[in-house]
């Protein structure tokens, strides 16, 4: 596992060291957004229980979830945060300011980065693969004249992966030596996601690979236009996350 991120018992200094910074850095008027990832930067901590809250960072070892920590953070430092500028970045994903991808990865650091694309490409552009495929079942349904009928689960995993949602989510559980259980916590919908890109890129062949993650990289283009984002915080291109062969052939 990457060091540079470790147990919230390992190095407690660490993190209040983050907070520390982060607070100064805004009171002596640095902009709050360039203080917070510089404080992302320095933060340690892989998960940790904060305020009753179980914050996991990173995902398989491999997966940073960098907006969860932003959350952690602001809430350190609430009053000194513009309220809208702070709900705009941590619920909808619009920083309040721009910066070039070599900023952002030189203020979190070069690990920390690349561990942001294995999030950015094992979640979130999954979870939008699996949205992408829910439209076109859904549009494909109602042009045979079914209307408004519930979601086709199966068929969208079915067409994703080759198998359905309950057996794939029972393999990953397994794997997991997790309990069989019918409700699924947010972490663990996280863990599921990076999971079955995992499973996609093992299992479906390089083509299909390609092109599904191609299909959810323009349903996110999308929806980032629909919601009037400035720009987005990562490259076109997947620097070390995955095998660049494999997505972009």
């Amino acid at each position: 596992m990457d060091k540079q991120l470790q147990s919230s018992q390992a190095a407690p200094t660490k993190n209040g060291e983050a907070i520390r910074h982060l607070e100064q850095a805004i009171t002596k008027g640095k902009h709050w957004y360039i203080a917070l990832l510089e404080a992302i930067g320095l933060w340690t901590a892989t998960e940790e229980i904060y305020n009753g809250h179980h914050y996991h960072y990173l995902i398989d070892d491999e997966a940073f979830d960098w907006l969860l920590l932003a959350e952690r953070l602001c809430k350190a430092v609430d009053d000194l945060l513009p309220a809208d500028e702070k709900m705009a970045l941590l619920f909808r994903g619009i920083p309040p300011i721009s910066l070039a991808t070599e900023e952002f990865k030189k203020l979190v650091g070069s690990s920390k980065y690349h561990q942001y694309l294995n999030y950015f490409y094992g979640i979130t552009v999954e979870e939008a693969l699996i949205q992408a495929v829910q439209e076109e079942v859904r549009k494909e349904k109602y042009a045979l004249g079914f209307g408004k009928k519930p979601e086709h689960v199966n068929e969208i995993y079915q067409r994703i992966y080759g198998a359905t949602e309950t057996v794939l989510l029972k393999q990953f559980r397994q794997a997991r030596d997790y309990p069989q259980l019918i409700s699924i916590s947010l972490t663990e919908l996280k863990e599921f996601a990076y999971w079955l890109f995992k499973y996609r890129l093992e299992h479906c062949d390089k083509a299909k690979v390609a092109s599904d993650t191609n299909k959810a990289l323009k349903k996110l283009r999308q929806q980032w236009a629909d919601n009037g984002f400035p720009a987005i915080l990562v490259a076109d291109k997947p620097l070390g996350a995955v095998p660049y062969s494999l997505l972009c052939p």
